[in-house]
């Protein structure tokens, strides 16, 4: 983890702040969002919970609140001149739509990877699109070489003052539209929603909690909070991509260290959870980001044993890809406990699966995966709808063994989530000197082909599953024949890679299902 020191810039205060998000010109383009009930939910946890609806905006996310602020304020030069931004989504969109409303030329810089859906919406909204590298980064630093050729103004997603004010409208309206709320929850990503919304409710409503949630795997503001100032995380999670951003913004972290009252981290199946709870209460059908507020709402309240209060969470975006709902679907149940993964191993022998069945009782099997191994033990994959939560999964496991069935956990293994559960069955013939790695592949032509290429044909590829949910990341299960003496030049082939990976060798789920254990 690469850190750095948080730059020295005088900073504007919280009166500031709430001058600046009350003369806000936003509603030149965005609406005042409506706060809606969400009646199911509520019931069950015994608490209001609304929901702040900002996936009605015109493009469908409250990014546009923050570019509109700051471009209106630029001076007729800067206008003139036009303005760039690198985005592969939201923001994108609402600097194209208020650049048409305002007259200014606005130019995206996009990753080559972006799916066609966004690039077309960007163009839709009037803005020029050049697609330029595979990643955020790479399109960020062509944003920035154009903006000094041509004397365009960067308007950054987050990390300004302006940007800040204009998503702490968001605040106003949350109080204007109830004022008697308790919590308030936040995604954060680059934190510009978080700051402006908590440095409001500070100065006008102090009484009212205000906390930032993140995803587990782009935590950006935890580990800025561990260390005193903004870090930048060595790489992060896709799935929740409006929210993947490996550092938090300098100004937009010294406003939520100083005025949110906590924050929480949320995995990628509690999200997927709460885009189901989103649709099952609004039918509305949520960005993974955008339900992210609400992920952390529950788990809040649950952690904490909030009962007989008002809570608001702001759904802050709906792009989603059509296709990510397969996964999204998939994992639902996970994150709300209702289902439970196991790997049994049972006897290899007429009625066995009966047996087992028995012990499980009334209780629904969701799938159940096998292949003839050999004829003494079989290794199954097992899915149990559960009613009763972590607590009858624990309950499940404990009657499983006492009965003398070996049986390991799998339901927070990602490995055995994204690609073993479609595996099942695939041992080797013959004992290998195997060596198993999980990698993320960015969706642009030739990546496979440049991941062959940089490992080169030194090592047999043993084993490979590629998983794609529609987002601009696929995930690939990667086996390599590979013996001890040749491990340092593998491992040094993979840092060349690029990649995100992942030495899974030692994964539960591998040993169950996967690998032919050698002598």
């Amino acid at each position: 983890m690469q850190q750095a020191q948080p730059s020295r810039v005088q900073p504007m205060d919280g009166a500031d702040y709430l001058r600046d998000i009350l003369r806000a010109p936003v509603y030149e383009v965005a609406m005042t969002s409506p706060l809606q009930t969400m009646k199911r939910l509520s019931e069950r946890f015994n608490n209001q919970v609304q929901l702040k609806r900002e996936d009605r905006q015109p493009v469908h996310s409250f990014k546009l609140r923050g570019a509109h602020n700051m471009m209106a304020q630029l001076t007729e030069a800067q206008k003139k001149a036009g303005v760039i931004a690198a985005s592969a989504g939201n923001h994108a969109q609402g600097v194209a739509l208020s650049g048409s409303r305002l007259g200014v030329k606005a130019t995206i810089v996009m990753p080559r990877t972006t799916p066609a859906i966004k690039v077309d919406a960007v163009r839709g909204f009037g803005g020029h699109v050049v697609l330029h590298g595979n990643n955020f980064d790479e399109a960020k630093g062509m944003a920035q070489q154009l903006a000094d050729e041509h004397g365009y103004t960067f308007v950054p997603p987050f990390d300004h003052p302006q940007v800040i004010a204009g998503q702490g409208t968001i605040g106003l309206e949350l109080v204007q539209q109830n004022g008697h709320l308790d919590y308030i929850f936040l995604p954060v990503g680059g934190g510009g929603i978080a700051a402006g919304v908590a440095v409001l409710i500070k100065q006008l409503m102090p009484n009212i909690k205000v906390i930032g949630v993140e995803a587990e795997d782009s935590a950006c503001l935890r580990a800025a909070l561990d260390a005193g100032f903004p870090v930048t995380l060595d790489r992060v999670g896709t799935f929740a991509d409006g929210v993947a951003v490996k550092r938090i913004g300098d100004e937009s972290f010294r406003l939520c260290q100083q005025y949110l009252d906590d924050s929480i981290t949320v995995s990628s199946d509690a999200i997927c959870a709460a885009v189901q709870d989103i649709f099952e209460d609004t039918r509305a059908i949520s960005e993974p980001s955008g339900a992210l507020a609400l992920a952390g709402l529950k788990q809040y309240v649950e952690k904490h044993q909030l009962k007989d209060k008002q809570l608001a969470a702001v759904l802050s975006g709906a792009n989603t890809n059509f296709h990510s709902l397969r996964y999204v679907s998939e994992r639902a149940e996970l994150g709300e406990k209702r289902e439970g993964l196991l790997a049994v191993t049972i006897p290899e022998q007429t009625g066995a699966f009966f047996n087992f069945c028995q012990i499980l009782g009334d209780r629904a099997v969701t799938e159940f995966n096998y292949r003839y191994g050999d004829d003494h033990l079989a290794n199954i994959f097992v899915g149990v709808r559960l009613l009763g939560g972590q607590e009858e999964l624990d309950n499940i496991l404990r009657d499983l063994r006492q009965a003398g069935y070996p049986v390991e956990d799998l339901s927070d293994d990602e490995m055995a989530k994204v690609h073993v559960r479609y595996m099942i069955g695939g041992r080797p013939l013959a004992n290998l000197s195997e060596r198993l790695y999980s990698f993320e592949f960015p969706e642009y032509p030739g990546a496979l082909l440049h991941f062959l290429q940089t490992l080169g044909t030194h090592w047999n590829i043993s084993l490979f599953n590629y998983r794609n949910h529609g987002s601009d990341y696929g995930r690939v299960l990667c086996g390599f024949e590979i013996g001890d003496q040749d491990l340092l030049a593998f491992t040094a082939h993979l840092r060349e890679l690029g990649y995100g990976w992942k030495d899974e060798t030692s994964n539960p789920a591998y040993r169950f299902f996967l690998s032919k254990t050698t002598d």
